[in-house]
Parts: structure tokens; C-alpha cells; sequence
């Protein structure tokens, strides 16, 4: 079921970021407000600027959301006590997770929601949960499956539109996002021989880690089609920052006054959305845009 909140204040002006990319565009910060919402987290943006993610109601239900062109709607998945959208398609098609009343925390069900409002059930053969995070243009899913836990159990997934179901075997993996084609995926694991939480590329087959430089945890959370990846890090005072990697050159991304900020998704304009927290404590959804200006 969906249900929409006509609003114009679905973005508000945060700043401009106090770096500058190498093609000296700079980012301006927009806060991405759900009615209501005690926490919002943005986790998805296709080329058109539809953008999808999570937020926590005054009730406590955390729930999906889709912000296209002024207006947000929720999606709660039929029966669920949980819903969390995760990826939108360039046709709108958005995927994410459920969990029904009474299952442990650790099962998640993945979902498909079309345009029709309807939902299909997105579950990887032969394990208990699926955490779907993106969908390419042909259909495609990318994700994660496990069972008992999130760790262990955990490998980064792909499902072809015919139902074709692959895994790769990097441990407590995630696949989070791909280029139009599928040729480029990127993702998150933990590097057994470091111990460390590091992002990957697996570039037409090829897997190949990366992290920031000097970072504690790396995690690639979308790639875009010029290849650029949206991610998080901690840096070694453990502060949490988003990053962009672009030709192997790293952009970090604070939302101004920000204690910790999280990039999740980018678009082909480059606009990266995510979450930040304020010196309150609280989560809050950003989008930061391309400055259009030479």
C-alpha cells in the first residue's frame, strides 16, 4: 500500500560541502524531510532524482519511502512490521525488505514494488533471507542472501530478470550496486586476511578490494555509469564520512555540522543521497546535487 503526502518541503538547503571535486564542481547538501519522521535515511536515486529510503514514524514502524518531484510516499509492504526501500530503477521500479510481526531481527525478505502498486516476493533459492539493494534497467536485482546471521551466512547476490540466481563467495559479502549494463558491480566484505571491512569492484569478472586510504572500514554502497562509487568510511579517529571514488581519486563528503554522514546511493548526474547525524543524535536524509556551475 502507498500513500502520498503532497509537501514543499521535501528538500531543505543544508550547504554547500567544503571540498571541491577534481572538476571543481562543488556539492550543495539538501535535506530530504519525510512528514512526521522521527529518522529518514536516503539509500537510492536514479538518473531522473526519484530517490527511495527508510524512516522511523512517530509510532516507531520504520517504513519505506519515495520523494518524486515534491511529493513522498510510503510503501509498506502488505502486512509487514517492517519495510525498507533500498533501490529505484530508471522506470520506477523500486526494490527493498520486509520483516513480518513475530520474526526474529535477522530475517529479511526481499521485495519488488511496480508501478502498479503491486509488490512480487524477490527471494534467493534455498536460503532463508534475501536483502535486495538495486535494480538495473534490464531487471536485474542485486543483493545479498543469508540465513542464520549476517555475517558468516552473508554473500553478495545477482538475479537475472529470468530468475537466473548467482553468488559470489567473498566473505560476509554484499553486492549494493551496478553499472546499467552489469558489467561493473561494487559491493562490501570482510577481508579475512586484514580483518577489515573492505569495498570491492568485480570488473567484467575481475574482483578486486579497495579501500580509502588510511580508513578503518570501507564500504562501496553504488556505482553509477561513468563508474563513479558512493560509499562510507571510517577514518582513524573513527569518524564515519561518505566518499566518492572517481578514477581512483577519493571525495570525501560531510554534510555540514554533522557528527557522522553516510553516502548510499548515486545517480548518473553524479548526486549522491544518504544519511547523516546531527549533534542531536538524530538520523536525517541528505541528497547532495552537482553544482552546475562552471
Amino acid at each position: 500500500m502507498r500513500r502520498t503526502y503532497a509537501t514543499t518541503l521535501a528538500l531543505c538547503l543544508l550547504g554547500a560541502i567544503t571540498s571541491v571535486r577534481a572538476d571543481r564542481r562543488p556539492f550543495i547538501y539538501h535535506e530530504i524531510i519525510v512528514p512526521g519522521a522521527t529518522l529518514t535515511n536516503a539509500q537510492g536515486i536514479n538518473a531522473q532524482g526519484d530517490i527511495v529510503g527508510i524512516y522511523r514514524d512517530a509510532a516507531g514502524k520504520t517504513r519505506g519511502f519515495a520523494w518524486r518531484g515534491g511529493q513522498v510516499s510510503t510503501i509498506d509492504y502488505p502486512g509487514a512490521a517492517l519495510t525498507e526501500a533500498r533501490g529505484i530503477g530508471p522506470d520506477g521500479q523500486i526494490v527493498g525488505s520486509y520483516r513480518m510481526p513475530g520474526e526474529p531481527a535477522v530475517n529479511v525478505h526481499g521485495f519488488l514494488l511496480l508501478n502498479d502498486g503491486s509488490f512480487q516476493d524477490v527471494d534467493y533459492p534455498d536460503h532463508t533471507n534475501t536483502i535486495p539493494q538495486r535494480i538495473l534497467p534490464n531487471g536485474t536485482i542485486l543483493g545479498c542472501r543469508h540465513d542464520t546471521d549476517t555475517m558468516d551466512t552473508m554473500r553478495g547476490i545477482v538475479i537475472s530478470a529470468d530468475g537466473t540466481s548467482t553468488e559470489i563467495d567473498a566473505f560476509a559479502s554484499m553486492n549494493n550496486g551496478a553499472t546499467p549494463d552489469g558489467s561493473m558491480v561494487v559491493g562490501l566484505f570482510l577481508n579475512m586476511m586484514t580483518g577489515q571491512s573492505e569495498g570491492y569492484v568485480i570488473d567484467d569478472g575481475e574482483f578486486m578490494p579497495f579501500v580509502v586510504p588510511g580508513s578503518t572500514l570501507t564500504s562501496a554502497w553504488d556505482v553509477n555509469p561513468r563508474g563513479e562509487i558512493a560509499g562510507v568510511y571510517r577514518d582513524a579517529a573513527n569518524r564515519v564520512h561518505g566518499f566518492v571514488r572517481d578514477a581512483g581519486r577519493f571525495l570525501t563528503l560531510d554534510v555540514p555540522n554533522a557528527a557522522i554522514t553516510r553516502a548510499f546511493g548515486i545517480n548518473a548526474g553524479g548526486d549522491v543521497v544518504g544519511a547523516f547525524v546531527d549533534t542531536a543524535g538524530r538520523t536525517r536524509a541528505f541528497m547532495a546535487s552537482r553544482s552546475r556551475e562552471p
